[in-house]
C-alpha cells in the first residue's frame, strides 16, 4: 500500500498509530468491496480523514482501533452502494480482483477462507449493509454494538441482520473445508490435465457438478455466462493445448489459497482460483480482465 500522504507534515505519532492499523484496515475495506483499487482508496481516505482530526481530537479518541475500523467501514458502504450499481452494467459475470498473497496467510484458516474468491464471490450476493455486517461480525468478531455506530443502526437491528447474512452464506458457501495438502495435489492433478488437454484426467479431476466462471469484463475475450457441468467445462479445457500452445501455465498463491496463473509471451493472461470438494474440483474462477490484475504483481499483506 502507498504511505499515508504528507507524512512529513502529519503530527507527531499520528502516522506510527494509523501504519500499525493499515493492513487491517486494508483487509476490511477489501473484503466488503472485493476490489484492491477500491479497497485502497477508502484506506487513504480514512488517513485524511484521521489526519484531519488534530492532535486533540486524536487524544479524545479511547480505542483508536475501533474508531478507525468504523471510519473504514463507513467510506467502505458508501463506495459499496456506488459498487452495485456499477455492477449492473458490467459486461460478463463479475469476480472479485485477486491478490497475490503469502503462503501464510493459508495458516489463519479464518483469514484465508474469507478472502478467497469463492467466498469473496459469496458476499457478492449480499445487500451491503448485510455484508458489512458479516465482514466485521463473522471475521473479524466485532460485537454487535461496535457495528452499529457505524451503520446508524441499533445493536438489534445489527443482530438481525447478522443473522440473515448468516443463513444466506451457509447456504452457498463451499460445502466443505480440506486441508492444504489436498488443495495442492488436486491442483496439481488438474494442472497436469489442462497442460495435457487429456479428456479423461479432466473428467477424473473435476466433480459432476463443477461450474466455471470468468470474468473478461468486456475488455478480453471471456464466457459470458458460467459453464455448468463436468462435460461441458472439461471439454472447454481439453482445447487449451491447441488454442493457447505458447501458454505456460504455474501455481501461486491467490487470495491465501494455492491457485493457477497462466502466462503468455511473458504476459500474464489470467488467473484462476479454484474450489476443492471431495477430491475433486467443484469451482473454477478465471479471473482475465487486465484491469483487475494488478495486484498480482507483488504479494499483499492482509491481517485481522
Amino acid at each position: 500500500m502507498t504511505a499515508p500522504p504528507d507524512a512529513a507534515r502529519a503530527p507527531p505519532g499520528s502516522e506510527d498509530l494509523f501504519v500499525t492499523q493499515r493492513s487491517l484496515l486494508f483487509t476490511i475495506a477489501y473484503e466488503m468491496l472485493g476490489s484492491a483499487a477500491d479497497a485502497e482508496d477508502v484506506v487513504q481516505e480514512t488517513w485524511l480523514r484521521w489526519a484531519d482530526m488534530g492532535d486533540a481530537g486524536r487524544a479524545e479518541v479511547r480505542d483508536p482501533r475501533s474508531y478507525l475500523v468504523r471510519m473504514v467501514t463507513r467510506q467502505a458502504l458508501n463506495r459499496l452502494r456506488t459498487l452495485t450499481r456499477r455492477k449492473e452494467d458490467y459486461v460478463g459475470e463479475w469476480l472479485p480482483e485477486p491478490l497475490l498473497t503469502s503462503p501464510d496467510v493459508a495458516e489463519d484458516l479464518a483469514l484465508a477462507e474469507s478472502v478467497s474468491i469463492a467466498m469473496l464471490t459469496v458476499l457478492e450476493t449480499l445487500t451491503p449493509a448485510e455484508r458489512v455486517v458479516f465482514v466485521l461480525r463473522e471475521v473479524f468478531d466485532m460485537p454487535y454494538d461496535e457495528i452499529a455506530p457505524a451503520l446508524d443502526k441499533t445493536p438489534a437491528a445489527v443482530r438481525q441482520i447478522a443473522h440473515r447474512a448468516r443463513e444466506h452464506v451457509a447456504a452457498r458457501r463451499p460445502r466443505m473445508q480440506v486441508g492444504r495438502a489436498e488443495q495442492e495435489a488436486v491442483l496439481e492433478r488438474f494442472l497436469a490435465a489442462v497442460n495435457s488437454g487429456d479428456l479423461k484426467c479432466l473428467l477424473d479431476v473435476l466433480a459432476p457438478d463443477v461450474v466455471l466462471v470468468a470474468d473478461g469484463g468486456g475488455v478480453v475475450t471471456a464466457v459470458r455466462r458460467p459453464i455448468v457441468g463436468v462435460e461441458h467445462v472439461a471439454r472447454l479445457l481439453s482445447r487449451f493445448p491447441t488454442l493457447a500452445p505458447d501458454a505456460r501455465i504455474s501455481t501461486a498463491w491467490i487470495n491465501g489459497a494455492p491457485s493457477l496463473r497462466v502466462d503468455i509471451a511473458g504476459n500474464l493472461d489470467t488467473a484462476i482460483s479454484v474450489v476443492v470438494e471431495s477430491g475433486r474440483i467443484a469451482r473454477i474462477y478465471a479471473m482475465r480482465n487486465p484491469h483487475k490484475m494488478g495486484r498480482l504483481g507483488e504479494q499483499v499483506k492482509l491481517s485481522r
